[in-house]
């Protein structure tokens, strides 16, 4: 961390005003200090993405007959990853080369960055919600899940454009917690959601017995449960480390807050493509339409649903309706009777 003075001595000099420019470089490139180990830590990721986008492609075209929607959707984030984490290594490659940050990368960085953050948590609500393994369709609560991811990414991308494209250095406090809270709110809502639906998903799995299904949705829930107790534990380290570090005088430990949030993400990713993998029995998972994953029963769990409670017969059409019934029956009763005489 550099600081310019410029002192004088001289009461003329008061009023003084000096107009320039300063050109600041260290041994590795223009990068500041705090922002070049992301370089590298973003170039490791999109060979790690690289990697994981392998295994999952070739394991949707190995078994392309099989791949579920839910499949397409997780191809979907991990795309979005690997364009996100290429243009974070070039801005800030480009960045270290020029010492002019590259404003289009990285507003593409931060764009790429939002819609993949609000993808997967949207993903993570439908699985949660049982979408593709015990009902077809959101039915009423689509509308609501786009609103909330849309209003996630907004929120997601002022935020991140506002801190990443302008000036390096951070905008004042109160102003960053003006755009952080909407985010805290939203991913709070997010979560509440998400358990709040895997318990409903758990007590149908274990009404109809599906037992596969059953296994892998607990899975789903520990990683998911252990991912949110590691969060949390983070952002009181991150409070504790802010507040203790005013002056920036850790600065060589700081880009370890972004890049752990980074990691987590694709840690649960990576459980998420180990757990849904396409395979040639992928179809278990999916939802069958038989008597145990019948559409009927998930609405009316989830919807209220009106009951027509059916007029009493009236008992000159009863009596009719009984006669009408038992006259097959004697019908076939007297052919059974001439049977037995003919013979």
């Amino acid at each position: 961390m550099y600081n310019l003075y410029f002192i004088h001595c001289d009461p003329a000099l008061k009023d003084l005003v000096v107009e320039g420019k300063t050109i600041w470089k260290n041994p590795g490139g223009y990068l500041p200090g705090r922002m070049a180990p992301l370089m590298y830590f973003y170039g490791f990721m999109s060979l790690a993405f690289v990697l994981l986008g392998v295994f999952w492609f070739s394991q949707c075209a190995r078994f392309w007959r099989e791949v579920l929607p839910l499949q397409n959707c997780v191809t979907l984030v991990i795309t979005l990853g690997m364009c996100e984490m290429a243009l974070w290594y070039f801005d800030y490659a480009e960045f270290n080369e020029t010492g002019v940050r590259p404003t289009v990368i990285t507003v593409w960085a931060v764009t790429f960055g939002s819609i993949k953050r609000t993808c997967a948590r949207v993903i993570i609500l439908m699985v949660s919600m049982g979408y593709g393994v015990v009902r077809p369709t959101l039915g009423g609560f689509t509308s609501k899940v786009i609103m909330l991811g849309v209003t996630f990414f907004a929120a997601s991308e002022t935020l991140e454009l506002l801190e990443n494209v302008g000036a390096v250095s951070d905008f004042s406090g109160k102003a960053r917690l003006f755009l952080v809270l909407p985010v805290a709110v939203l991913d709070a809502f997010f979560i509440i959601w998400i358990f709040k639906s895997l318990s409903a998903t758990f007590k149908k799995l274990q009404t109809r017995r599906l037992l596969v299904k059953l296994d892998v949705y607990r899975k789903f829930t520990n990683a998911l449960a252990v991912a949110i107790l590691v969060s949390v534990g983070w952002i009181c380290y991150e409070l504790y480390f802010k507040s203790k570090d005013v002056y920036n005088e850790h600065w060589q430990n700081a880009w370890i807050i972004p890049a752990f949030w980074q990691l987590l993400s694709f840690s649960l990713l990576i459980v998420i493509c180990s757990l849904w993998a396409p395979s040639q029995n992928s179809t278990r998972y999916a939802f069958s339409g038989s008597s145990g994953d019948s559409s009927g029963e998930f609405e009316k769990d989830d919807y209220t649903l009106t009951l027509i409670k059916p007029s009493p017969v009236p008992s000159h059409e009863a009596k009719s309706l009984s006669e009408a019934r038992s006259l097959p029956d004697q019908e076939d009763a007297e052919e059974d009777l001439e049977e037995d005489k003919r013979e």
